[in-house]
């Protein structure tokens, strides 16, 4: 527990005198009078219990407990300083913008919520969703183009330095239009399958070795007509317009189901199911304004999961 007798000056003289291996020179810098510094780096050793500057000669030099506070208080200071220019800049609106890896089900899904959510916050904060596959969205995170990927949970493998958040879970679906042939076919939607084009995902797509898993479970070794696709805007006009299967996650086309225009075929996805959350650079620290968009996720994500559960029992 936190002692809540340090305060800000305590940590601030304490760096400064640190640094500057002087009490006089600390004083100047921080514009206070040396017996200040001196009453305020007592207070401190009082709290802590032990002496964290020692004379040497005429000057002082740091002590081994003081050596191992430093590196602390240093860290704290510069997180609060950071926090401090972050609002500034945020109320200034120079801060950089917030950029989001969101899969096509989470910007279907979540992301539009989240952003009601977020924008009543009035930060000013600008937001840059980018959308694409697992793999790819994870690499930008890596590298620093991407603050936050909200997606699936990527192999153990994929999520060295990366921190996951666990947010709700969702499986795939075989969707058609309404009036498909298939939705007659009580039972032999496997059999039959092949005779129509499929959209699978993508090799790269965080979903594909599911798919490929659940169609071999069901005797479908191969699927001869495949369009291979993350483009959600492709996949509905073409199931739309034609026979086609389209193997998606269900957020993308949950909108679509519900108004009547997709039909998923009755057959159980349930083992396709799988975590989807928020996924952070171990060594990231969230600003402000992002960490209001990630509670704004969070909440949307809530929703969905309530919402859902509601038809499950209604």
């Amino acid at each position: 527990m936190i002692d809540s007798r340090v305060k800000f000056r305590h940590l601030q003289t304490f760096v400064e005198v640190a640094r500057q291996k002087s009490v006089m020179k600390a004083a100047e810098l921080l514009s206070v009078s040396q017996p200040a510094v001196t009453k305020t780096i007592r207070e401190l050793e009082e709290v802590l219990g032990v002496d964290v500057f020692e004379r040497d000669g005429r000057g002082i030099k740091i002590t081994r407990y003081g050596e191992v506070f430093l590196r602390h208080a240093g860290a704290a200071l510069t997180a609060l300083r950071q926090g401090l220019d972050s609002v500034t800049q945020e109320r200034s609106g120079n801060a950089p913008p917030i950029r989001v890896g969101a899969l096509p089900t989470v910007s279907t899904r979540i992301m539009p919520r989240a952003m009601t959510l977020f924008l009543k916050e009035e930060t000013g904060s600008r937001i840059k969703i980018v959308t694409g596959e697992n793999s790819v969205l994870l690499e930008q995170l890596r590298v620093g183009d991407l603050d936050i990927v909200v997606g699936r949970l990527a192999a153990p493998d994929k999520m060295t330095g990366f921190s996951f958040e666990h947010l709700y879970s969702e499986q795939v679906l075989f969707v058609v239009r309404s009036g498909h042939p298939l939705l007659s076919s009580a039972g032999a939607v496997f059999h039959t399958i092949g005779d129509y084009p499929v959209l699978m995902p993508t090799r790269a797509s965080i979903i594909r070795p599911f798919v490929e898993q659940f169609l071999i479970t069901n005797g479908v070794a191969s699927i001869p007509n495949q369009i291979e696709t993350v483009s959600d805007a492709f996949g509905r006009a073409f199931v739309r317009a034609s026979d086609a299967v389209w193997i998606i996650s269900a957020g993308v086309v949950a909108a679509d189901i519900e108004d009547g225009v997709l039909v998923a075929l009755p057959i159980d996805t349930a083992e396709t199911r799988g975590p989807v959350g928020l996924t952070m650079r171990t060594d990231g620290v969230p600003s402000m304004p992002q960490a209001i968009l990630m509670q704004t996720i969070r909440e949307a994500a809530r929703e969905v999961s309530d919402r859902e559960k509601g038809r499950a029992t209604g």
